[in-house]
C-alpha cells in the first residue's frame, strides 16, 4: 500500500480500476492506479492454527500475479517446533512455504523475495546451507536479521513469489 494511505484501517480500501481515485478516512485523495491491480485479493490456504488457537492473518494472499506468504515457523504437529537444530528448523519451514507455495499454484522457482529473521546470529552458516539446498539456481533475493522471535523458534522466514495468473 502507497504511504499515502499507510494510516487508512484495512476495512476502509476496496477494489478499484486503474483510472479511479481514492479518498481515505482522513479525507487524502490518491490515484489507485499505482498499487498495479484492478482485482480484490485472494486468500490462500485455510485458518492459521497454532496450538489451536485461530490466529488473526492469512497464511498466504494473491494479489495480481504476486503472491504474499505469511512468516513462516517450523510447526511439528500444529505447535511450534522448538527443539531441534537450526537446519531441521530451516527444512520444516522451507517445506510449509513449498506446501503454501503449491496451493497458490506456485513452486518455489517463483520466489523472488524472502525476509530470514534468526535468533541467534551463529544459526546463520547452518541455515544459509539448507536454504541453499532448496534454492540451488537462481535463488531470490533475501535479507536477514537476528531477532527475538515471539515464539521460542531458531528461524522464521517469510516469502513473496511473482506467478502470472495466465501461468498459474
Amino acid at each position: 500500500m502507497s504511504a499515502l494511505f499507510s494510516d487508512v484501517p484495512e476495512k476502509t480500501t476496496r477494489a478499484v480500476e486503474k483510472s479511479e481515485t481514492a479518498i481515505s478516512g482522513s479525507g487524502q485523495v490518491g490515484r489507485k492506479g499505482g498499487w498495479g491491480m484492478n482485482k480484490k485479493k485472494q486468500i490462500i490456504g485455510g485458518p492459521l492454527e497454532i496450538g489451536g488457537r485461530v490466529l488473526s492473518l492469512s497464511r498466504a494472499i494473491r494479489a495480481g500475479d504476486f503472491v504474499y506468504l505469511t512468516g513462516q515457523i517450523p510447526m511439528k504437529n500444529g505447535v511450534p517446533m522448538t527443539d531441534g537444530s537450526v537446519e531441521d528448523q530451516t527444512r520444516a519451514v522451507l517445506d510449509d512455504i513449498t506446501a503454501t507455495l503449491a496451493e497458490a499454484g506456485c513452486v518455489r522457482d517463483d520466489v523472488i523475495k524472502a525476509m530470514v529473521w534468526l535468533r541467534d546470529r551463529s544459526d546463520f552458516a547452518g541455515f544459509n546451507a539448507v536454504y541453499g539446498e532448496y534454492f540451488p539456481i537462481e535463488p531470490p533475493i533475501r535479507s536477514a536479521v537476528v531477532s527475538d522471535l515471539l515464539v521460542d523458534a531458531r528461524v522464521e522466514v517469510e516469502v513473496v513469489a511473482y506467478r502470472p495468473l495466465d501461468n498459474a
